[in-house]
């Protein structure tokens, strides 16, 4: 579906501020890609639980994908009608009067502000949030308490900060030079509720950060809504004519579900990376122990979002790769291969549970079931008889076992996923996909455009362009679903022994890691 194309458009271009890359997408009003382009930037880790990226790296990521999608998309910069985004959330960006970066942004996965929210866990302001329905967690990557933090112990930025945006309303401000809070981040990582007034300000008062509210724009958007325009400076650098219309965009996961068409009840989108999120729509407020949600109005006006998510995912495959695999890495490499597609041929002769062997995925926290940023990964039932490709095959069935988790989560609280729509990363391994659809017992559905997240930014340009008049029609136009892969029943009653087993690891542990991390913390 890539190529280039001699065609006057018009055209939607996306832009995916992912973790590790910027990319841009060119894309036909049927949702065809017609060329991406992607620039890599780093991740700092300056202490344990910690994460960082220059928004510097970024804007030049920024301007190098634009530059080589145009080249090879083969377009006059004149054809693209329309631009949207998405960004990492809550990956919080500090802003000076003149709209410049004071420190590095503080990623989405940072779980420095652990102990600001058990601060607020530990009062009873956080029941009676509207996203919780008395089980709203307080947890470490959202914004008030990364806000907290960032006052409590970097003081003298937080007061030059006149602006503290989520990566998302970064981008909204570096294109258009207009100050937003995107409706996505607001009520999926900031407590906004529209239905009930908006900010919860007592509850940021209960925290110390009640004078956060002068660093947030009150223009809060909805996602595809028209933000303005390109301005000329970013126009020129990027290579593209000013005055372009651009829409408010989302953080990545939910332009990973506009872009899976998971727009209405009924299906559950499961965007796959670094991490996995799970995330779908309901009429109803939904609430219940486990899972985020309902969230009004966070990605469709007039529903509520319901939200799963699992912090390290495709991250702890690469830890893996990385660190344990250099003499696949080093043979794929040597005769062109994929290194993943090498350790898969490896482990796949490997049985439903890899011999007894059962590993938590934790090793950033855990985000859901249990909203725990203290949680750390865990590794038990070795043997002499395991292997690197055991190792390798219970990191994949790690990750499974989690979505899994979290699916039984939301079940219990009334929300039942009979469908799932998947894109990312480990689409791009069947295998994995299926075991995936094994575990959970639930089947997969795959779309044309697997990169969903940037079709799902092409959509809200779209729409933020006039060319369709909401995601709906949008959805029904570009996006196109391929495939289906049903679990297999008797691989998936074989596999319920080792869920249940990984469900009841980490609550007998959990107590003795806490320990662990408060130990290494003071040693700091």
């Amino acid at each position: 579906m890539i190529g280039n194309t001699n065609g006057s458009g018009p055209y939607v271009m996306g832009i995916d501020y992912g973790t590790e890359s910027c990319r841009v997408a060119i894309c036909d009003l049927r949702g065809r890609p017609i060329a991406i382009a992607s620039t890599a930037y780093e991740t700092t880790h300056p202490r344990p639980g910690w994460a960082e990226q220059n928004p510097e790296d970024w804007w030049k990521a920024l301007q190098a994908s634009t530059h080589k999608v145009l080249a090879n998309a083969g377009i006059p910069a004149s054809a693209i009608a329309g631009i949207s985004y998405d960004a990492t959330t809550l990956t919080l960006v500090a802003m000076d009067e003149k709209g410049e970066e004071l420190r590095p942004a503080i990623m989405w996965m940072d779980v420095r502000a652990t102990e600001q929210a058990a601060r607020a866990a530990d009062s009873d302001s956080v029941a009676k949030l509207y996203n919780g329905g008395g089980h709203s967690p307080a947890i470490a990557e959202w914004f008030p308490f990364k806000a907290a933090w960032l006052k409590e112990h970097e003081p003298d930025i937080y007061a030059r900060a006149a602006h503290l945006v989520d990566a998302p309303d970064w981008v909204t401000y570096k294109l258009t030079g207009e100050w937003t809070t995107n409706i996505n981040s607001a009520a999926l990582r900031m407590y906004y509720n529209r239905a009930q007034g908006g900010w919860p300000t007592d509850f940021y008062e209960t925290i110390g950060v009640g004078d956060v509210f002068e660093k947030i724009s009150d223009r809060v958007l909805d996602l595809g809504q028209p933000v303005g325009q390109l301005g000329l400076i970013p126009a020129q650098l990027l290579g593209l004519r000013p005055g372009i219309p651009v829409a408010q965009g989302p953080a990545d996961a939910w332009a990973g579900q506009i872009g899976l068409g998971v727009l209405s009840p009924g299906s559950m989108a499961l965007i796959t990376g670094s991490s996995h999120v799970l995330t779908g729509q309901t009429d109803t407020e939904i609430h219940g122990k486990g899972f985020f949600g309902g969230y009004s109005d966070g990605v469709m006006p007039g529903q509520f979002t319901v939200e799963g998510g699992q912090v390290s995912t495709g991250s702890v495959l690469k830890w893996f790769k990385d660190n344990f695999a250099a003499d696949v890495v080093s043979a794929a490499e040597k005769v062109g291969l994929n290194p993943y597609d090498v350790l898969n041929e490896k482990a796949r002769g490997i049985r439903p549970g890899s011999d007894g062997l059962i590993i938590n995925e934790y090793f950033q926290g855990n985000r859901t079931p249990y909203s725990d940023s203290k949680a750390r990964g865990i590794i038990w039932g070795l043997s002499l008889a395991h292997t690197p490709a055991h190792m390798y095959h219970a990191i994949q069935e790690a990750v499974c076992y989690g979505t899994a988790h979290n699916l039984r989560a939301m079940k219990a609280g009334g929300f039942d996923v009979e469908r799932i729509v998947a894109c990312g990363g480990a689409t791009k391994s069947r295998d994995w996909m299926q075991m995936h659809a094994d575990v959970t017992g639930v089947p997969i559905t795959l779309t044309e455009v697997g990169d969903a997240v940037v079709l799902g930014t092409c959509m809200l340009a779209a729409v933020g362009a006039g060319l369709y008049k909401d995601l709906p029609e949008a959805s029904e136009n570009m996006v196109h679903e391929i495939d289906v892969i049903e679990p297999n029943q008797a691989v998936h009653d074989e596999y319920q022994f080792y869920v249940d087993k990984y469900c009841d690891t980490y609550p007998q542990l959990q107590s003795m890691i806490h320990d662990m991390v408060d130990h290494e913390a003071a040693q700091k």
